[in-house]
């Protein structure tokens, strides 16, 4: 059993690294408090790999991975505009200012986020693999563990790096960094014979796009704010 979990650990870690799930464990982290991130990613994962271990040593079957991953592509993107709107939304000028951490129920966001990304993930295919030749209990903890670990070096650098930007710039890079995520996994589930550094530029063009757009409407408003105030003025210039 011991020997099972390390295995799974060191497996699950190397793969983890690098991988979507420590860029979603940052940005989350950008935004959300550290033990918010890292409870829902461990019940999340958790749960993913209690299903994968299931799957891949009771079962043999396989995840219906496209219809999951199309999902998965909707709601990052879905994500990803709901940020970007709480900074960009039309607000008022004399409105108090939002308190951090304000979106309602962070948990479930985080929670809903990592298990639809996980699901049909290589890490999943792994653990299912170890699972059918090891105890699946020995691979579901040391799996859990790994990617937890794993996501908890990201969250890490996500606190360090959230120290020195403004609450604005990290809810702006958020945003864009879900596009990303949702356009990449929308482009793996419509041409999945789209090469990895083909999809990664061509992903990167949602959030090009928009970052674009968003520069230019913030670029207006001054104009817009100061052209209404001088127009205040003149108005209360002429009652007088």
């Amino acid at each position: 059993m011991i020997a099972t979990i390390l295995l799974s650990v060191g497996i699950v870690f190397l793969a983890e690294l690098g991988d979507k799930s420590q860029l979603m464990a940052l940005t989350f982290a950008l935004r959300y408090r550290w033990w918010v991130v890292l409870g829902a990613i461990a019940s999340a994962t958790a749960a993913v790999h209690l299903i994968s271990v299931g799957v891949g040593f009771f079962l043999g079957a396989s995840l219906p991975t496209r219809a999951i991953s199309l999902v998965a592509a909707i709601t990052f993107l879905a994500v990803g505009l709901w940020t970007l709107r709480e900074h960009f939304g039309d607000q008022d000028v004399d409105a108090e200012p939002k308190p951090p951490n304000s979106t309602k129920a962070p948990y479930f966001v985080v929670l809903s986020a990592f298990l639809l990304a996980e699901l049909g993930d290589r890490t999943m295919f792994a653990t299912a693999a170890l699972a059918t030749d090891n105890s699946w209990v020995g691979v579901w903890i040391g799996s859990t563990i790994g990617m937890v670990a794993a996501d908890a070096l990201a969250i890490g650098v996500g606190i360090l790096v959230g120290k020195h930007l403004p609450e604005r710039v990290i809810g702006i890079c958020s945003g864009l960094l879900f596009l990303y995520f949702g356009t990449a996994t929308l482009l793996a589930v419509m041409l999945p014979g789209l090469g990895v550094l083909t999809g990664a530029t061509l992903a990167a063009v949602a959030p090009a796009l928009a970052g674009a757009l968003l520069l230019a409407r913030s670029r207006r408003r001054p104009q817009i704010i100061g052209s209404h105030s001088h127009l205040s003025i003149e108005r209360a210039d002429e009652l007088q």
